[in-house]
């Protein structure tokens, strides 16, 4: 088994096993280079061979660091990326394995190269002028420094989210205050108050409590304290003002970026992000984005409008402040649908939504899904399990971590131990994966239940887990998620999504946890009637984190002091139709552009999903579970990596180019 081993890692043993590791990698790729006659075998290969050794040392440390926080590992964490940047600056910047790789593509054996060998060099070439390999030597160090900094500075923004979001709690005692809160959110509160030693009910900013008090809590004065301390977190305001504030770091974050660009002959940060994407230009996705606004933003104005007359009539509230928005919304999604997140979550308890989501991936693939017995884990509540193929040979590994927890970053993600690539011995190494969310834990003796929402999250991320675990490509660049272009990698996921609303898959995964009854027909209809429910509303929100993080690496300038907010303002304005109130600072926790891989990318969302929803059409029309179909699918979008351009993918699975028209249906919104 090619799985990681966890308890092996020693925070104090980190940093000087990293150095070795580097110092080895350096040493082997000067050899290589002293050699001349460079091929596949002499070259690629041994560089492969690095680049994994490095990842799977890397991505457990990196991981632990996301999952079981604690001070000496932070503390080799931040030790460490000093050494990152410099190894991986220094390999963009060798102009002598950049000719190398050139001479590969200009010698008569490329030809014969397979698809998957042509994109690596390709993207490789690339990817070398990105990292200004043909800079100067002043230009280099400059670039170094750029690159060193820029990640520690997103390393400190993540960290202060992370710490401002855990700073906070709220102990209430008097049962009144606590009224509307679903029973399951209060015994997850009692439960917190208990392990720290508190009496009543303690809710805090992950995202479980968070949510149970803001979409359900009575109490207006509750809802506004806790939406204050979440919308604050990490900036100059709020319960922790400025004490983890990521103000500074953000500006930095731009600057450093736009010194990147404009070092690189780009204009900004956001032609500089393009480069890699399907994508062209920013004229291409700011049309494509104003194109949705213009289709969303009537739709969404009704809505709104619909939700301040409820809130007028039925709630006796004259105007509606954000802290009231998912309250108010939650109360009249019940009065027009009679149904709630609650109501099913009863339906959804973790064995029977692992057990639904694994005879899902049977019936569309034919393959297996087993829990592995005696795997290291790094916490109790971690699985371990194998994906077996048709002739029961085993694809892939994959560990689920679905519960929030403190030291623990917050929110849902994929990543990986390890991709797929043939190893010496002839046999493809097995990729390995992990799945992350932070949903409620199990409440006494009771499974872990899940929000329908919760659901909907869970199968994203296993999508992208599919697209890694699933691929057939040989070679580590390009296989399962690498290589594939930034604003098509959530196409995958959200596809998978699908699953979770159909009759015919929903039933696989929904049953009363106590009863052991399948979700009613009328029940189910509540939820169809309910999926599209203030859509357009939730467009417009995404939309407007996109054209917000675009814009902002658009047109960033240092002598700016408050344009962050300004820009945010501006796009607001031009499109939001709920109101936010001045000491909002959401942008101080916007980690997927300040710390993530969505820099003047978050557009991609939509960008993917709309490929995504054309995708799903295909299936409605034939069967969700229509197994050519399906392997139709798995050939073209989950198998092929990162070895074609995804536009070719897509057009080879769908017969077409992707059609707007399809997300805006299957939105409800034409």
């Amino acid at each position: 088994m090619n799985l990681p081993n966890f308890s092996a890692i020693k925070p104090n043993e980190i940093e000087a096993q990293l150095k070795a590791l580097l110092a080895a990698n350096q040493e082997r790729i000067e050899n290589l280079l002293r050699q001349g006659n460079y091929s596949w075998a002499t070259l690629m290969q041994p560089l492969e061979e690095c680049d994994d050794r490095l990842h799977q040392f890397w991505s457990i440390v990196s991981h632990l660091h996301s999952v079981m926080d604690s001070e000496e590992l932070r503390t080799a964490y931040n030790n460490c990326l000093p050494y990152l940047s410099e190894y991986s600056t220094a390999i963009g910047h060798n102009k002598k394995l950049f000719e190398a790789i050139c001479s590969l593509q200009n010698s008569a054996e490329f030809t014969h190269y397979d698809e998957a060998q042509r994109r690596i060099i390709e993207n490789a070439i690339r990817d070398f002028k990105l990292a200004g390999v043909h800079l100067d030597e002043e230009k280099k160090a400059f670039y170094a420094k750029i690159v060193a900094r820029l990640s520690q500075v997103t390393s400190e923004f993540e960290q202060n989210i992370l710490d401002a979001t855990h700073a906070w709690q709220k102990q209430v005692s008097n049962p009144e205050a606590v009224s509307g809160i679903p029973a399951h959110a209060l015994e997850m509160a009692q439960q917190t108050a208990q392990q720290k030693k508190l009496e009543g009910y303690v809710f805090t900013l992950e995202a479980p409590s968070y949510l149970a008090v803001i979409k359900y809590a009575d109490s207006r004065t509750l809802r506004k304290e806790i939406y204050h301390a979440y919308v604050t977190r990490a900036s100059d305001l709020g319960p922790s003002a400025g004490k983890w504030d990521n103000s500074h770091n953000m500006r930095e974050i731009l600057m450093l970026r736009l010194r990147l660009a404009k070092l690189l002959g780009f204009e900004n940060y956001a032609e500089h992000s393009l480069a890699t994407k399907m994508a062209k230009s920013p004229d291409q996705v700011l049309a494509f984005l104003n194109e949705l606004v213009d289709a969303s933003l009537p739709r969404a104005q009704q809505e709104f409008k619909a939700l301040q007359q409820f809130a007028k009539q039925e709630l006796d509230l004259d105007a509606i402040e954000a802290w009231d928005v998912a309250y108010v919304s939650e109360k009249l999604r019940e009065r027009k649908f009679s149904v709630s997140q609650e109501e099913l979550r009863p339906y959804f308890a973790e064995p029977r939504v692992c057990e639904g989501l694994f005879s899902i991936v049977k019936k569309l693939f034919n393959l297996d899904i087993k829990l592995v017995e005696n795997a290291d884990l790094w916490h109790k509540d971690v699985k371990c399990f194998a994906i077996y193929d048709e002739s029961k040979a085993i694809r892939s590994y994959f560990y689920l971590d679905l519960y929030a927890r403190p030291n623990k970053r917050g929110g849902a993600w994929m990543d990986d131990y390890c991709g797929r690539r043939k190893l010496q011995n002839g046999e493809a190494q097995i990729p390995v994966a992990f799945v992350t969310c932070n949903f409620s834990g199990p409440i006494g003796d009771a499974p872990a239940l899940f929000t329908h929402d919760d659901v909907v999250t869970l199968f994203h991320e296993f999508g992208h887990a599919m697209q890694h675990m699933l691929t057939q490509v040989n070679y580590l660049d390009v296989a399962g998620i690498n290589g594939i272009p930034w604003d098509a990698v959530e196409v995958a996921s959200q596809f998978f999504e699908n699953y979770v609303w159909e009759k015919e898959s929903l039933y696989l995964i929904a049953q009363h946890y106590q009863t052991e009854h399948p979700l009613s027909p009328d029940l189910f209809a509540k939820m169809q009637r309910a999926r599209n429910f203030q859509s357009a509303m939730q467009m417009l929100r995404q939309l407007e984190f996109s054209l917000f993080d675009f814009i902002l690496h658009m047109e960033f300038n240092p002598t700016e002091e408050k344009q962050i907010q300004q820009i945010l303002g501006r796009v607001r304005k031009k499109i939001s139709v709920v109101p936010m109130p001045d000491f909002n600072r959401f942008q101080h926790s916007f980690s997927h552009i300040f710390a993530g891989g969505y820099a003047a990318g978050y557009y991609s969302y939509k960008w993917a999903e709309v490929m995504a929803a054309d995708a799903f059409d295909l299936f409605l029309q034939s069967g969700i579970f229509n197994r050519e179909i399906a392997q139709k699918y798995r050939k073209h979008i989950l198998e092929p990596g990162g070895t074609r351009d995804f536009s070719e993918m897509f057009a080879a699975f769908r017969g077409r180019e992707p059609n707007v028209e399809a997300l805006l249906k299957h939105s409800g919104i034409y």
